[in-house]
């Protein structure tokens, strides 16, 4: 949580940096009025109270020929804490999971999984998902085509 509350610089420094996370000091501090010693506090803080949680690297799901989203629901037979907290650390160690998301409604979490195709999704289901203790259900639904898709948060104004 960040020490004090957002300015309009961070979330210029936010903007800046998710659009181009390999912009240097000099340029971030171009491109939001600063001098480069007091860009580069700035952004450390920002590191250091956790608003930015790292730097990553966005592949093409395509290129690396993972082209299938599935969007999963999955109920659990129980929703107490220990039941919770056996599926998420499960879930955490499938590679192919990309999102997951404890959920209120008609399912207890929804995920988003990668896969080459159809049977790896197949083999994926029948040997982790279906092997995990305490699931009821599980209903998939294939995602045709990305219409949207943003990795920057609306951080300004």
């Amino acid at each position: 949580m960040p020490s004090k509350a957002l300015d309009a610089i961070d979330q210029k420094i936010l903007a800046a940096l998710q659009a181009n996370a390999r912009l240097s000091n000099v340029e971030l501090a171009h491109d939001v009025g600063l001098s480069p010693s007091p860009c580069l506090r700035r952004v450390r803080t920002l590191e250091d109270d956790g608003v930015i949680k790292g730097y990553a690297a966005l592949v093409d799901q395509e290129a690396v020929c993972l082209p299938v989203s599935v969007f999963v629901m999955v109920s659990l037979e129980k929703q107490i804490e220990h039941a919770l907290e056996t599926f998420e650390e499960s879930i955490r160690a499938l590679p192919e999971v990309m999102e997951c998301y404890l959920m209120t409604g008609d399912s207890d979490y929804l995920l988003r999984v990668v896969t080459r195709d159809l049977q790896a999704y197949e083999r994926f289901l029948m040997r982790h998902l279906t092997k995990f203790p305490g699931v009821s259900s599980i209903k998939s639904s294939f995602a045709l085509k990305q219409v949207v898709y943003r990795t920057a948060l609306p951080v300004s104004g």
